[in-house]
């Protein structure tokens, strides 16, 4: 907690009970703050305070920032009253704690995607002024050549705008298909499906690998997530330029 929050509120924010059942808890002296029994739900709990529920350690963090290996098939969006979201793979107290996206990656894309409480971190990870670097590895149909890989580095025109130089760097091609990694810095809509395209390639399958700094976990699979290191977070703050 960067700041004193209200016990009754806390509780709330965790997931652990609603207002009312928390000011409950409290009156049945289930919890405690720093080893003395809270005795009124407005109490405020200081940072860093170590809180406990009949005897149980609490996870008061309220500051989360959590690496996503997304699987296809999921939309990355806080809801949908359709479709499932990746917010579905977490525990509900990340979706009270307002953990959320930062970007996006299409339905049918995998790999890194960031979520985190600190919408001002995410706002200067997604500026392009901090010039973050996405790297993605594509399938794609056909042989990748050297103009290619040239159009790529260039910038290719479209309708709505002229996409930065990219970095192509053929991986593997066999028979008619190609296996590349692509570095872009910035994130329009579709954005590498539509540079293969405009190229004569279609993307068959497209992963995200990494995020600034921040490189997908291999031992993480499809739909597992963990939450960052002290020293990844300080990555992603010295990449954008904060805190």
């Amino acid at each position: 907690m960067a700041e004193s929050t209200r016990i009754d509120r806390l509780m709330s924010m965790l997931s652990l009970a609603t207002r009312s059942q928390a000011k409950s808890m409290v009156k049945d002296g289930r919890v405690e703050i720093n080893g003395q029994t809270a005795t009124d739900s407005s109490q405020y709990a200081p940072p860093g305070a170590v809180i406990t529920l009949d005897g149980n350690v609490i996870d008061a963090r309220l500051d989360r920032h959590v690496m996503m290996n997304k699987p296809a098939g999921l939309l990355t969006a806080a809801r949908d009253s359709q479709q499932k979201t990746i917010m579905d793979l977490l525990p509900p107290v990340y979706t009270s704690l307002q953990c959320m996206p930062v970007g996006r990656l299409d339905k049918d894309t995998e790999g890194l995607i960031l979520l985190t409480t600190d919408g001002q971190l995410a706002h200067r990870l997604l500026s392009p002024k901090q010039d973050v670097a996405k790297v993605y590895r594509a399938r794609v149909t056909g042989k990748i050549d050297a103009g290619t890989v040239q159009r790529f580095r260039t910038g290719i025109s479209f309708k709505e705008f002229v996409s930065l130089p990219a970095e192509l760097e053929i991986e593997v091609i066999t028979g008619e298909l190609s296996v590349a990694k692509v570095t872009v810095r910035e994130g329009k809509f579709h954005q590498v499906k539509r540079m293969f395209s405009a190229c004569g390639h279609e993307v068959l399958s497209l992963r995200r690998l990494s995020f600034g700094p921040l490189e997908l976990d291999e031992a993480l699979a499809p739909g597992d997530w963990r939450e960052l290191s002290d020293e990844e977070i300080d990555a992603l703050r010295e990449t954008a330029d904060y805190g």
